[in-house]
């Protein structure tokens, strides 16, 4: 399976070529584009019902994938993620797989499994919630950032603080922990709600945008005109 990220940093698109009989799973949604030789189907996770149900619930992601596979010759999909920013491609293999934030998912091989792997507050201070998932098994991962992506390499027992809102992966030789960022009152003034330690050994990736905070400068352009439109 042979692939492009196009388009970086800021409008990134993933195309994916396949060979005969190669195919690859992406988030519903995901597809823009794709050869008339691919052929689309729809699948369930590989996953009992009650973690289908989990991925569903706490990883933000849909109950179903799409598979796309070259079934009458070789064919191109291209694929997309809602937030404007990049595509990351990553390696996983036995013994190095992934722990994802829950929107970044995009596409992954079809030997790449995803289970939930979520340490946090199910109710967090301000109703916020940390929800990752975990990739393993081998084969290609794509994952999709909010702004750039800074990668940033941990050696053993060197930690990382980082913003819930910015965290978009890192490896599963990496430990990690949820805490609240300093008191209320800094919470309030300062906008942070939850950090996330990371202690190394292993690679951090962090998206430069805060999703959170772009929802609320939209808001703050949005809300007069809503406002005078109700009256």
């Amino acid at each position: 399976m042979r692939f492009e990220i196009k388009h970086r940093p800021s409008y990134s698109l993933l195309e994916v070529e396949l060979e005969q009989g190669e195919a690859v799973r992406a988030e519903a949604g995901a597809m823009t584009y794709m050869s008339p030789s691919i052929e689309v189907r729809t699948v369930m996770r590989e996953a009992s019902f009650i973690e289908s149900l989990g991925l569903k619930l706490l990883g933000a992601q849909s109950f179903f994938v799409n598979e796309y596979a070259a079934k009458a010759g070789r064919g191109a999909v291209g694929l997309v993620s809602a937030p404007l920013g990049d595509i990351a491609h990553m390696e996983v293999r036995p013994g190095l797989g992934y722990i994802v934030q829950k929107a970044a998912y995009v596409a992954s091989g079809l030997n790449v499994d995803l289970d939930i792997k979520w340490q946090g507050f199910t109710r967090g201070l301000f109703g916020q919630g940390l929800f990752m998932l975990r990739a393993t098994g081998s084969g290609d991962l794509f994952i999709n950032t909010f702004g750039a992506l800074e990668k940033k390499t941990l050696a053993p027992g060197e930690e990382l603080v980082v913003d819930n809102f910015h965290l978009a992966a890192f490896t599963d030789t990496c430990t990690y922990t949820v805490t609240k960022f300093g008191g209320l009152k800094s919470t309030i003034l300062g906008g942070e709600g939850l950090v996330v330690r990371v202690r190394g050994p292993g690679d951090v990736y962090i998206q430069t945008k805060n999703p959170a905070e772009f929802a609320e400068w939209l808001w703050s352009l949005l809300e007069p005109y809503v406002r005078s439109r109700a009256r």
